[in-house]
């Protein structure tokens, strides 16, 4: 990669980790679904107007935009709005690679092989400790439902891999859509009327500004430079950087909240990034499919084509 991809793709983990801590101050704003809501909101108008028509089936569109929209980000900030640090989340969230890779043995027919199963078990023996830690700490019920959240994203990643959209910013403006009526009519029915408009009445600088972060340089400045990436790069040359996310995370929320990391969260933090990296960065075995003329008249079935290993794209200027 060149040094101003490397430069990019480290700016956007810098933000992806420092909005955990600006969530944790926009909760102080607004209930957690409401927050939701809105950051989809203004993170679809009036981008939805400039990047033009979607690009793939609505039925991914909606698909992602409820796995990921209403059901990851709305466990997420419930999570975080019941106690669950907002380090802690940064890191704990990142078992969603666990998650991705065993709804993809059983949905995509991806075998995994040994190291993707040894650093499956090395992350969550990091979630084990991450769980033990913060259960002597903090609300366990918190830290359940980010790693909900993480299964949640899970089942989007699958979602967006069977999209493939060829335009990540087009689709992730266009998946911002979806959640907005969703998670407010589970605002209006669990933090009620009166709470919410409340918290738009007394709408001021500091929560328009976590608002306008979480949806615009979070989401919009985030994911489309991440795709960017993705076009000009393997995605195993790109992906491993996302494990810096966790590093900006906790690091952010102990200089900007003050946060203190425990002798066993470092471990649980060490567990789970390394093995998220083990099977993040391990090559799913293929299935077995047979070959060419070995049974009559046979095709290969649903997820069992042979898809050519990409090759590095040029970069031009």
């Amino acid at each position: 990669m060149r040094p101003l991809h490397i430069a990019l793709a480290v700016l956007v983990t810098a933000v992806w980790g420092v909005n955990f801590v600006v969530i944790e101050l926009g909760l102080d704003h607004f209930p957690p679904l409401l927050f939701s809501a809105l950051r989809f909101l203004v993170a679809a108008l009036p981008a939805v107007f400039f990047v033009g028509r979607p690009k793939v089936a609505w039925k991914w569109i909606v698909g992602v935009g409820l796995a990921l929209g209403v059901a990851k980000f709305g466990l997420l900030f419930i999570g975080m709005d019941r106690g669950m640090p907002a380090g802690l989340s940064s890191l704990v969230l990142q078992v969603q690679a666990v998650f991705t890779a065993l709804f993809a043995a059983l949905v995509l027919s991806e075998r995994p092989g040994r190291t993707r199963v040894l650093g499956m078990c090395v992350a969550l023996a990091g979630i084990g400790l991450a769980a033990v830690d913060e259960g002597a700490s903090g609300p366990v019920l918190a830290f359940v439902l980010v790693v909900a959240a993480a299964a949640c994203w899970g089942v989007s990643n699958i979602l967006t891999r069977r999209a493939a959209p060829p335009d990540s910013l087009n689709f992730m403006v266009w998946v911002s859509t979806v959640p907005v009526l969703p998670l407010l009519g589970l605002s209006l029915l669990f933090e009620g009327w009166d709470r919410d408009t409340e918290a738009l009445a007394s709408l001021d600088p500091g929560g328009a500004g976590a608002l306008l972060y979480v949806a615009w340089v979070a989401t919009v400045f985030g994911f489309g430079a991440w795709g960017f990436l993705l076009r000009h790069h393997p995605a195993s040359s790109v992906a491993p950087f996302s494990l810096l996310v966790p590093v900006f995370g906790m690091s952010s929320a102990a200089l900007f909240l003050g946060e203190t990391v425990s002798p066993l969260r470092w471990c649980a933090a060490g567990l789970l990034v390394g093995g998220v990296a083990l099977t993040s960065l391990a090559r799913p075995r293929p299935a077995a499919v047979p070959r060419p003329g070995s049974v009559p008249g046979s095709v290969p079935g649903p997820g069992q084509e042979r898809v050519p290993e990409p090759r590095p794209e040029t970069v031009k200027g």
